[in-house]
């Protein structure tokens, strides 16, 4: 048996509103996992990140190698749980390590100099396209949605489309 991942997110501001509320409701999930490294480090902000949880809602926040410890151990067993990251990199580590995920859900990328806008809420660079490229062929769909109502976008029909758009330039 492994863990029951309903959602694995990727949105840079981890949990906000539309996490806390929306996703969490739709999935059922009771326990959020953010899993990031730089947000494992910070102890204010795991504790910001813990007290903007839903009620009855755990919260953990935890760097990737202890994510993949917990993945193949039996402490996540009987837990709904929602992923939360801030960029695909972390996600392919998982993924690498045998992390099972089927979908992962793009949120929000904000722009930061270095990176082109592929949706008015995604930016990406270089780094970010491969990863999402290498997700996509080991078969894991990459779905674009802020809100669970949104229509599902494909992240790699997007990023086509872009670099279509960009080599016409």
């Amino acid at each position: 048996m492994e863990a029951d991942i309903r959602l694995a997110r990727i949105d840079d501001r981890l949990i906000h509103g539309q996490v806390a509320t929306a996703w969490s409701k739709q999935t059922g999930v009771n326990r959020i996992i953010v899993v990031s490294d730089e947000a494992a480090n910070d102890s204010l902000r795991s504790f910001l990140l813990r007290e903007a949880a839903p009620p009855g809602i755990k919260v953990n926040v935890i760097d990737t190698e202890k994510m993949i410890r917990l993945y193949f151990s039996e402490l996540l067993i009987g837990e709904k749980l929602m992923l939360l990251f801030t960029n695909p990199r972390d996600v392919l580590r998982l993924v690498e390590a045998g992390v099972g995920l089927q979908t992962v859900n793009i949120g929000g990328m904000r722009y930061i100099v270095g990176k082109r806008m592929i949706t008015n809420f995604i930016s990406v660079d270089t780094e970010d396209i491969r990863c999402f490229r290498i997700l996509a062929q080991r078969g894991i769909t990459l779905e674009v949605r802020k809100v669970p109502s949104d229509r599902k976008l494909d992240l790699i029909e997007l990023l086509d489309k872009d670099d279509a758009k960009s080599s016409l330039q």
